[in-house]
């Protein structure tokens, strides 16, 4: 028997008038969760109940479970990890693909979602200067595009070099020499591994983490065999970037395969503020970053960009008799990501990029940006503060004087709870590490943070 609507009208009703609360008290309630994972399994651990709840209910029951564990994620006063949040046009479309429904690994089944994520793909390749035609792949986050632009790279450099690993595996080819920042992620680090090639030879990095072309060529001139270069736009804790150009060009004299992994610095691409930091992004042969950073869409939505889409059908594709093929020319959208089965995450890209324009995504990056900057002045004034980076994008990185004092001021700061900064440990010392990701961080935002902070270390003896 087909369903009712009214079988979904009354979830979907009390699941919307649950996300609006939810979002409308992001000005007002603390930024930390008042519960932690135990807590929460404490309200929701039992016996699975012998018999079931209406769907409304159980929206109202898991709500009032999951609230006080939640993060205030979504809060223009989170400056956790690189975290973004979500633009009004990306969450109700998001919430379209779960109503939709749509498996989006065929363009034959699912002809709606393949054409949105081509559109939308077309349109981020336009957006961030990169080579026409390119393959794009919509994946679950950063990971899994490195993922797939490395899997392309090991690909095209093994047959390069007379070996098809596609169909004969890694045992008994040629080895490949990997090269990667001394900074680099370790995202990067992850893909690699299961791609089986094991850990990057570190190339030094400059005091900012950004890869030095002379020691780039010294250890290209030592490398034998098929080589991939991995590069870095937007620095973990500086947020600066590599010199794409010195540094593409150098790996291109060597044969070598350029990846860039952009998991939030990729987007400075579309501002031409950045061109100069940016020169020569185009001319790598792929590139990974993260719709859910700072394009501020939903999670989960990565996005892989590979020059040579030939070289990601052969990594990625597969066929049977039962995937029918929606064109004779265009891939299907599994072909380009690791998995068959999957969301229509392509579809908040398309909704963040058409509800912002062209002008509106650069105003989102430099706005981004600004901020950092302003954090950056407002904490610099304060006494015993040092912003310890060169603040280039959306990334601020400080110190309280000695290692024990930084992390005593930044648990102070995390407990109460007005804010999210999180600590980290980059150049042998300890730091706060602030990284602006939110559409909807605004100057009162940013005053707060600041008085949030100094109250935090005013607590601290130095």
């Amino acid at each position: 028997m087909p369903a009712k609507p009214e079988v979904y009208r009354d979830a979907l009703d009390r699941a919307r008038e649950q996300a609006v609360a939810w979002l409308e008290s992001m000005p007002t309630r603390p930024v930390a969760p008042r519960l932690d994972a135990d807590g929460v399994i404490d309200r929701l651990a039992g016996s699975l109940p012998a018999d079931g709840l209406e769907a409304a209910e159980v929206v109202d029951e898991l709500v009032a479970a999951a609230e006080p564990g939640l993060m205030a994620m979504p809060s223009g006063r989170f400056f956790g990890w690189v975290i973004g949040g979500t633009l009004p046009a990306a969450l109700a479309t998001d919430w379209l693909v779960s109503a939709w429904d749509q498996n989006a690994g065929m363009r034959y089944a699912t002809p709606a979602a393949a054409a949105i994520e081509e559109v939308a793909g077309a349109w981020l390749v336009d957006l961030l200067g990169l080579p026409g035609g390119s393959g794009v792949g919509f994946t679950t986050g950063a990971t899994m595009a490195n993922f797939v632009g490395l899997a392309a790279a090991r690909g095209h450099v093994l047959a390069q070099a007379g070996w098809d690993v596609e169909a004969r595996g890694l045992t008994g080819g040629p080895a490949v020499t990997v090269l990667a920042g001394a900074e680099r992620h370790v995202s990067v680090d992850l893909a690699l591994r299961y791609l089986g090639l094991g850990a990057p030879v570190a190339v030094p990095a400059d005091g900012e983490g950004r890869i030095v072309p002379a020691d780039l060529a010294d250890a290209l001139a030592r490398a034998a065999g098929p080589v991939i270069v991995c590069l870095q736009a937007g620095n973990l804790h500086s947020g600066a970037f590599d010199p794409m150009r010195e540094a593409v060009a150098l790996a291109h004299e060597h044969g070598a395969w350029v990846h860039v992994d952009g998991a939030f610095g990729l987007w400075a691409a579309a501002s031409p503020r950045f061109a100069a930091a940016m020169d020569g992004i185009d001319t790598a042969d792929s590139w990974a970053t993260d719709a859910h950073k700072t394009l501020n869409v939903p999670y989960d939505c990565g996005v892989a960009i590979v020059s040579r889409p030939e070289a990601m059908r052969a990594a990625l594709g597969t066929h049977a008799a039962y995937l029918i093929r929606g064109s004779a020319d265009r891939a299907d959208p599994y072909e380009l990501v690791p998995e068959m089965s999957r969301r229509a995450r392509g579809v908040p890209v398309w909704a963040a990029l058409r509800s912002l324009g062209r002008s509106g995504v650069v105003a989102l990056v430099e706005r981004l940006v600004d901020t950092a900057a302003a954090l950056a002045e407002g904490l610099a004034r304060q006494p015993g503060v040092e912003i310890v980076n060169d603040v280039v994008f959306t990334q601020v990185c400080l110190s309280f004087g000695s290692d024990e004092r930084t992390r005593a001021v930044t648990a102070r700061l995390i407990a109460d709870g007005t804010v999210w900064m999180s600590g980290s440990h980059w150049r042998d010392r300890d730091v706060l590490r602030i990284s602006v990701s939110n559409w909807s961080t605004d100057g009162a935002d940013v005053a707060t943070a600041i008085a949030a902070v100094e109250r935090a270390a005013a607590a601290v003896p130095a």
